[in-house]
């Protein structure tokens, strides 16, 4: 693997699902083993490059586009990017993978009943009492992944499981050694 050689990993999934998490861990394990890694996730985002823009699909097509935009700049430098972003359409997706290239879908899938169960922030609960507006996934729709490169169902392994599957997938494509480290920075 050419240590110059920058790709994206694309985790979408509704709110809660484990995107920033998964994306979190397996950036400790990249930077381990000498990649530069960025981690692009959607609530930093919004604060940052996106502020201004709102729900409609428009907006949210529109954040897409930034997003991939910076992520494709980064990896054509050699960066490894982690983009955890809900990003509900596929039309999104679609040009996010159109215009980087080196690029790995990666649905994190988790049933709603789950979602609503880990809801820390209540945020499931006053959009199921209508109370947010445009919600993903349930007053807004989400657009599952008709052939994403890699489901990681995050109801039904474990962290370490999920992050070994994606180590593996970036693997076979040449991006990551064969082995994966241990999130300490130890092999």
């Amino acid at each position: 693997m050419s240590e110059r050689q920058g790709y994206v990993v694309w985790l979408t999934g509704l709110s809660g699902a484990g995107k920033t998490t998964i994306a979190e861990a397996l950036a400790e394990r990249l930077r381990a083993v000498g990649q530069r890694v960025e981690v692009l996730d959607g609530d930093v985002v919004r604060q940052h490059f996106s502020k201004g823009l709102g729900f409609s699909r428009e907006d949210r097509l529109e954040n897409i586009r930034r997003v991939a935009y910076v992520a494709h700049l980064l990896a054509r430098n050699g960066v490894a990017v982690l983009v955890a972003l809900i990003s509900p359409y596929r039309e999104g997706r679609e040009y996010a993978r159109n215009l980087i290239g080196d690029f790995l879908e990666v649905y994190v899938k988790c049933p709603i009943e789950v979602l609503v169960q880990r809801d820390v922030k209540g945020l499931y609960a006053k959009a199921l009492r209508g109370e947010v507006a445009n919600f993903t996934g349930i007053s807004d729709p989400y657009e599952e992944p008709l052939a994403p490169d890699l489901v990681l169902e995050t109801d039904r392994e474990s962290l370490e499981e999920s992050v070994a599957r994606l180590w593996s997938a970036l693997a076979q494509r040449g991006y990551v050694p064969d082995s994966v480290p241990s999130g300490d920075g130890r092999r």
